[in-house]
C-alpha cells in the first residue's frame, strides 16, 4: 500500500524549487509549534525565535533532502532540536560525562506523579532543572528520543544519558512532591 501524500506536499515541492511564497506558507504553518520546541530547550523566547529562524533557514537549504520518509513536521522538529542544542553548546553548556565505571544502571519503577499535578506544572518544573538534567528529560520524556539518540545529540555516553535521566527524574519527582505538598497546606 502506497503511503498517503502529505497535505502540505505541494507547498513542500514548491519550496524545493526555492519558491519564496511557498517558503513563507510553510513557515507560517509550522512556526508556532517550532517556537515552542526551541523555547523548551533555550528557555528564552527571544533566543528561541532566533534559533527557530536559523532552523528554518537550515531546513530550506536542506529541503531537497527531505524524502517523505517521516512527516515533514517531525523532520523539521529534529532540525529545530538540533539547532537548539547547537546554540546551547556554543554558549558553553558543559555536559560533563560521568565516569562509566562509577555509575550503575538503576531501574526507577516508582516513577509516579500525583494526579492533581498538571502537565504544564511538570514541564515548568523540568525547565527549572540544571541544564544537563533538563535537556535529557526533555529529549527523553517530551520528545521521545532514546538514550542512543540523546547520546549522539548531546555528545555524551548512553550511560551518562541514563544517569542524567534517573537523577533528573528523582529531582523532578522531589520538586513535584514538594510543590504538591505546599499546595495542599
Amino acid at each position: 500500500m502506497k503511503p498517503t501524500k502529505q497535505l502540505h506536499q505541494p507547498i513542500i515541492d514548491l519550496c524545493k524549487n526555492n519558491n519564496a511564497k511557498a517558503q513563507m506558507q510553510l513557515y507560517n504553518l509550522y512556526c508556532n509549534a517550532m517556537l515552542l520546541v526551541a523555547n523548551r530547550y533555550v528557555k528564552d523566547r527571544f533566543i528561541a525565535e532566533d534559533v527557530m529562524q536559523d532552523a528554518f533557514i537550515k531546513a530550506f537549504k536542506k529541503i531537497k533532502n527531505y524524502k517523505n520518509e517521516v512527516a515533514f513536521g517531525a523532520w523539521l522538529k529534529k532540525i529545530v532540536i538540533n539547532q537548539s542544542i547547537d546554540y546551547l553548546k556554543k554558549n558553553k553548556l558543559e555536559l560533563v560525562a560521568i565516569n562509566d565505571d562509577v555509575t550503575t544502571k538503576v531501574e526507577d519503577d516508582d516513577w509516579k506523579v500525583e494526579s492533581d499535578i498538571s502537565v504544564d506544572e511538570i514541564v515548568e518544573t523540568i525547565n527549572g532543572l540544571k541544564e544537563k538534567y533538563r535537556l535529557v528529560l526533555t529529549l527523553y520524556l517530551l520528545e521521545g528520543y532514546d538514550h542512543q539518540e540523546i547520546s549522539t545529540i548531546l555528545n555524551i555516553t548512553e550511560n551518562t544519558s541514563r544517569t542524567h535521566l534517573l537523577r533528573g527524574k528523582r529531582i523532578l519527582k522531589e520538586q513535584l512532591k514538594n510543590t504538591s505538598y505546599a499546595a495542599r497546606y
